[in-house]
């Protein structure tokens, strides 16, 4: 008998019945003979709420008892999809994260996972029941606290549980109907694909892509978990395909680039003659990272009189910490003077085909400058290059991408 996972959003369980129709794609897969463990967000919009009334309680709030409340959305959610199951006669029972139980690191708010004793639920599959279990959650072991995962985490928990049950795969249901080769809003002629490597998933869930959380992508990679990116929208008689993430062995002839993803949530930052020398580098980026700030972008001007310039990119949310921080430091490092600018955004085109075919990067440096699209700084890596660029042109730059590489097509 095949044992499957199924994931689904808040958006997928936003009503009372939207979460009947959840319960009916779960009884379709029930009724073809497959252990079934269900894993559920919170209701959209709950999580947000929860987190407003513990900023409302106190704005330097205990980040243990942030859990405790926040981790309460999902607990509903269980609750409420296994009363719905039992009303369609499908056997099923809640599970929180504790009771499976999940157990992570002790990083309240930002936890990561450690084990997941799945042996509860595997007996539950041999008496016939569905275990529906709260996503985003688990137990600090040694505490005995619930911990939560950080935004996103439903989806790391189902991919995760699937991993330690020894499920055949786990399907994502999200509000859009599998991966698409960019963001259907910003081109009309973006396609679904039908399959993608891990990771270029990575990649794309890492440089903006908002299907999947970054963490789930690197735990199906890791354990090798087949996962499918679904629609809980579809008809549960007749769902669609969606879009299978999978090993890059199984994709039988992989595209140049496979997709393009673009981030707004940029900000550069830019030290004027720096001196350079061995340790300099250091002196910038390890406060920064020191202080949890992530550095992506970096580029260093050529060095005149022994002195150089030096440009990176920071998340808009870090900006004004990660300026404020080099400011107070500025005598150490030792540099002249600092820029910073928020109106810029990260292009990138994501394949694993670019491993075989030269030239690729070089292509789009060229119609992005017929465009008039002006690159302010470049990073590669084998199956990606990101290009960073004013904000306003955005949108014209990922058309440009699509359209260049032949994925405007169907």
């Amino acid at each position: 008998m095949s044992r499957l996972v199924m994931k689904f959003g808040g958006t997928s369980v936003a009503t009372v019945e939207r979460i009947r129709n959840v319960a009916r794609h779960v009884k379709r897969e029930v009724d073809a003979g497959r252990e079934v463990a269900v894993v559920v967000s919170a209701m959209a919009g709950k999580t947000n709420e929860l987190v407003a009334w513990c900023k409302e309680a106190a704005p330097l709030y205990d980040m243990k008892e942030y859990d405790a409340v926040v981790a309460s959305g999902e607990q509903v959610t269980a609750g409420l999809l296994a009363i719905a199951l039992q009303e369609i006669g499908v056997n099923a029972r809640s599970w929180l994260g504790w009771q499976a139980p999940i157990c992570t690191s002790g990083a309240h708010g930002s936890a990561r996972i450690e084990s997941i004793d799945g042996e509860g639920l595997i007996a539950g599959f041999g008496r016939g029941e569905v275990a529906v279990v709260a996503g985003f959650q688990g137990v600090h072991k040694e505490s005995g606290r619930i911990t939560t995962l950080g935004r996103g985490g439903s989806d790391t928990s189902a991919v995760a549980l699937a991993a330690a049950i020894h499920a055949d795969r786990c399907d994502i249901y999200t509000d859009v109907d599998g991966v698409y080769t960019t963001d259907p809003r910003v081109v009309p002629k973006a396609r679904r694909m039908p399959r993608v490597a891990f990771e270029e998933m990575l990649e794309m869930a890492s440089l903006g892509a908002k299907v999947l959380q970054v963490r789930s992508v690197e735990v199906a990679m890791v354990h090798k978990v087949p996962t499918y990116v679904r629609s809980s929208f579809d008809d549960p008689a007749n769902p669609g395909e969606g879009t299978l993430i999978c090993n890059e062995e199984d994709i039988v002839e992989a595209q140049v680039v496979t997709g393009i993803a673009f981030s707004r949530d940029e900000a550069q930052i830019t030290l004027r003659r720096v001196a350079d020398k061995p340790g300099v580098a250091a002196a910038v980026f390890m406060p920064l990272a020191e202080a949890g700030v992530n550095v992506d972008m970096i580029v260093q001007v050529v060095s005149e009189d022994g002195m150089t310039d030096m440009t990176f990119t920071v998340g808009s949310a870090d900006y004004e910490r990660a300026y404020a921080l080099l400011t107070k430091i500025k005598d150490e490092i030792g540099f002249a003077s600092m820029a910073g600018e928020k109106d810029v955004a990260k292009v990138s085109a994501i394949g694993i085909g670019m491993r075989s075919h030269a030239g690729v990067a070089a292509r789009a440096f060229r119609a992005l400058s017929e465009r008039g699209v002006n690159i302010r700084a470049i990073t590669t890596s084998e199956i990606k290059f990101s290009v960073l660029i004013d904000e306003a042109y955005t949108e014209l730059a990922v058309r440009t991408l699509h359209s260049l590489y032949g994925l405007d097509a169907a």
